[in-house]
C-alpha cells in the first residue's frame, strides 16, 4: 500500500476574520461561529477530530483529547476568491490578486464583447447571482440578451435562460470572454451561469461551467503528476486549475456527488492525491445566505465522515479544510475574508495536535508534498514532522 493524501475542501467554510478583513469590509466575518450561533451545530465527528480546539473557534469541544490534528491557516494572497485560496492551498501564492471591477467592466470592453457575441448584453453590475436573474430574467427572455454581472471576486459571469440561449452557445459566448479578459483586464474566472423557470421563478441549473486561466506556477499538482503520482480532481478543481497536473477527473456538480466520487477513489485505491472541492456550502447557501441550509450541509458532510475514513487505509492521510469565507450573516452576497479550518487524520497521524495558526495555506501543500515525495516544496511550510507517529 503506498502513501497517498486526501484533501477535501468544503467550500466557503471559513473560521473567523483574518487581520486586514476590513479592507475587504469583512470586520466580524465568521462563517462556522455565526452559523452555530443560530442553529447550534451537531457535528459530533468533526468536533472529535478537533473543530471545536481551533484556536479561536466558538464551536463546543469535543471531550477529552481530539483524535486528529487541527489548526487554521492565514491566506497571503491578498483576496477571498475560489481560484486564489486553491492555488495556495497547491503551494502558488500570488504576488498580485487578480483584479475585480466593483463598479462594473469598462464600456469598451463590453462593446467589443457584444460585437464578437452578436448580442446585447443586461447587467455589468456588481449582484448576487440569484437576485439579478430573478430581476433581469424576463426581459433576458424578451431580448436574448445574456446577463453579465461580477462581484467582489475576480470574475466575469453571463447568465443565460437554457431556453433562450443553448448551452452550447452560452460557453461559446463564456470561451469569447476568457479570450478577452485578459492583460489589463484580466480576471481570475469566467463563470457560465445557466439558468431555467421553475414554479415561476429563475433558478440556477448544474449546469455551470468556470473557464480559468492556467496556474502562473506550477503546483505541487504538477509535481506530483511529474514524479508520476496520479493526482485525482473531483468537483470544479480540474477548472480552478485550468486541467494542470491532472490525471484522473470526475466533475460532480454538487456535494452528494463528490462524496460519493471521493469514496469510489479512495475504496479502489486510486491516485496518490486526491483533490476534492465539495460547492454546495458557497453557491446554494453561503451566497444565498441562507443559514439553516448551510448548517444542514455541514450536519450532512459529518454524517458522511466516517464512510470516508473507514475507507481510508493504512497509509492515508485526510485534510479537511476551505479556500475561503462566505459568512451567511454578514452584509451583502460575496466572500468573506477569513482563517480556514484545518483538520487532519488518518492511521499515520497523531491524536490531539495543535497545528496552531499556519502563516499561508501553502503550508497544506508543502505538508502533503512532503509526504508523498519526501522533498520539500518551494512554498509554505511543512507540519508533517509535527502529525506524524
Amino acid at each position: 500500500m503506498s502513501k497517498r493524501a486526501i484533501l477535501i475542501v468544503l467550500d466557503s467554510v471559513g473560521i473567523g476574520e483574518l487581520p486586514d478583513a476590513a479592507e475587504f469590509t469583512d470586520a466580524g466575518a465568521n462563517t462556522l461561529g455565526h452559523i452555530h450561533e443560530r442553529h447550534p451545530l451537531t457535528i459530533p465527528n468533526m468536533s472529535r477530530l478537533g473543530i471545536g480546539h481551533i484556536q479561536g473557534s466558538t464551536l463546543p469541544k469535543c471531550p477529552g483529547t481530539p483524535e486528529g490534528a487541527f489548526g487554521k491557516c492565514m491566506e497571503v494572497t491578498h483576496a477571498k476568491d475560489t481560484t486564489c485560496g486553491h492555488w495556495e492551498m497547491a503551494g502558488l501564492i500570488q504576488k498580485t490578486a487578480f483584479k475585480t471591477f466593483p463598479n462594473g467592466f469598462p464600456k469598451a470592453l463590453m462593446e467589443e464583447f457584444e460585437a464578437k457575441i452578436g448580442r446585447g448584453t443586461l447587467g455589468n453590475e456588481v449582484a448576487s447571482g440569484t437576485e439579478i436573474i430573478e430581476r433581469l430574467g424576463d426581459e433576458h427572455v424578451r431580448t436574448g440578451k445574456p446577463i453579465v454581472y461580477t462581484s467582489a471576486d475576480s470574475v466575469f459571469q453571463v447568465a443565460a435562460s437554457e431556453e433562450v440561449i443553448p448551452l452550447q452557445e452560452l460557453y461559446r459566448i463564456c470561451e469569447i470572454a476568457r479570450e478577452m479578459l485578459q492583460g489589463e483586464y484580466l480576471v481570475g474566472r469566467v463563470i457560465a451561469r445557466p439558468f431555467v423557470k421553475k414554479d415561476g421563478h429563475y433558478v440556477r441549473t448544474e449546469n455551470r461551467k468556470d473557464y480559468a486561466i492556467p496556474p502562473f506556477e506550477d503546483t505541487i499538482l504538477d509535481g506530483l503528476h511529474n514524479q508520476g503520482l496520479p493526482v485525482v480532481a473531483v468537483g470544479k478543481i480540474e477548472d480552478i486549475f485550468c486541467h494542470r497536473g491532472i490525471d484522473i477527473v470526475d466533475h460532480t456538480k454538487n456535494n452528494e456527488t463528490g462524496v460519493a466520487a471521493t469514496e469510489r477513489f479512495i475504496k479502489e485505491g486510486t491516485g496518490s492525491f486526491i483533490f476534492t472541492n465539495l460547492v454546495d456550502f458557497d453557491t446554494l447557501y453561503g451566497h444565498r445566505r441562507d443559514v439553516e441550509g448551510y448548517a444542514k450541509a455541514l450536519e450532512r458532510f459529518d454524517e458522511q465522515l466516517p464512510d470516508i475514513l473507514s475507507l481510508m487505509g493504512p497509509e492515508d492521510i485526510l485534510f479537511i479544510t476551505a479556500d475561503h469565507g462566505c459568512d451567511p450573516t454578514h452584509h451583502g452576497t460575496d466572500h468573506t475574508r477569513e482563517h480556514i479550518p484545518l483538520l487532519v487524520t488518518g492511521a499515520p497521524v497523531k491524536a490531539g495536535v495543535d497545528l496552531g495558526v499556519r502563516k499561508s495555506f501553502a503550508d497544506i501543500a508543502a505538508t502533503i508534498y512532503d509526504y508523498l515525495t519526501g522533498t520539500p516544496w518551494h512554498a509554505g511550510t511543512s507540519f508533517l514532522k509535527d502529525i506524524l507517529k
